[in-house]
């Protein structure tokens, strides 16, 4: 009886170890945007916090809510506008923590003869993928505030670092890029910054996405994670020197980034500018909310979402969390 009973006490500890930690799987895009993912991984924030943390990288927010719909993804930083589009067509997701208020950055070449917003007309855009949250935005906000209409100009949707390589190589006019390829640009092109959205239009470009279910069945490790990345997001604020060589890999390879006229910049010190002009914030606002109402509305004139009927944002929000943690 005693033998059974030892046996069946060490069969019960190999099934189930004591504080093994829980497998959870985040999804991102490689831009600063996103940086409370990398840097919670890379300075053990989520092993800290209990997790077994996967980090999964896509190409765009629009591919990344993909994962989460499919059940392939725990949590993804990304653009609300995708969660949006989802919703409206019968995904059951939740949007549970904030991230990064937007900062995009209309750069111009010095050749091009473009000195405001309105200039733009008859020259060629870089940008994002049509449908993302910047390519929204800079229909919706940047060139309807300026007066121009989207065939006003050409507008090339492409990853950042070829909109950076198209503007070295004159064969755009200007690019609407996000950091750190903002920085990175005006290093290596002949560029100049006229406009930059997060200071006449702030919004809370990324947040945390989940799926309904998640929420559900494994809310103490979502919350876990949502702890990693405030603590990470806390380092970013208040410590980009110390974050900065943490996460430079993800954006910059190469030691030295060759400018223009400056020599040799050290790669870590292009991240560490780049985490500055940045505004992450674990919390969504009421003015946030309201922002998001808003390009709801801008997302139906544009026919993204349905126009025949009101998109209820509030049915998206989750915000137990950080009432939870006192945001």
């Amino acid at each position: 009886m005693i033998r059974w009973l030892v046996t069946a006490a060490l069969a019960l500890v190999i099934a189930s170890p004591v504080n093994a930690a829980e497998e959870f799987r985040v999804g991102y895009v490689r831009v600063m945007d996103d940086a409370q993912a990398m840097l919670a991984y890379e300075a053990g924030l989520y092993e800290k916090y209990g997790l077994d943390a996967r980090l999964i990288e896509f190409s765009s927010g629009t591919d990344l809510i993909k994962g989460i719909v499919g059940g392939q993804l725990d949590i993804g930083v990304l653009g609300f506008s995708n969660a949006f589009t989802w919703a409206s067509r019968g995904a059951d997701l939740k949007i549970v923590g904030g991230a990064q208020r937007g900062y995009h950055s209309l750069l111009v070449r010095d050749d091009s003869g473009i000195e405001s917003v309105a200039d733009l007309k008859g020259k060629n855009l870089a940008s994002q993928k049509q449908g993302s949250t910047a390519d929204i935005v800079l229909k919706g906000v940047m060139l309807d505030n300026a007066g121009l209409q989207p065939g006003d100009l050409n507008i090339m949707g492409v990853a950042p670092a070829v909109a950076v390589q198209s503007l070295v190589g004159g064969r755009v006019d200007a690019a609407f890029l996000f950091e750190p390829y903002d920085r990175i640009a005006r290093l290596v092109a002949p560029v100049k910054q006229i406009y930059e959205i997060g200071e006449v239009w702030p919004f809370p470009c990324m947040v945390v996405i989940t799926s309904a279910d998640t929420l559900k069945n494994r809310k103490d490790v979502l919350w876990a994670a949502l702890d990693a990345q405030r603590e990470a997001i806390d380092m970013l604020e208040s410590e980009p020197a110390t974050a900065a060589p943490l996460i430079t890999e993800y954006f910059i390879k190469d030691e030295f980034v060759e400018s223009r006229n400056q020599g040799k910049v050290p790669a870590v010190d292009v991240i560490t500018q780049a985490i500055q002009t940045n505004d992450f914030s674990a919390k969504l606002t009421e003015d946030d909310i309201n922002r998001m109402k808003e390009l709801a509305g801008i997302m139906q004139a544009q026919g993204i979402l349905p126009a025949d009927s009101d998109f209820d944002v509030d049915s998206l929000l989750d915000l137990s969390w950080q009432k939870a943690r006192e945001l």
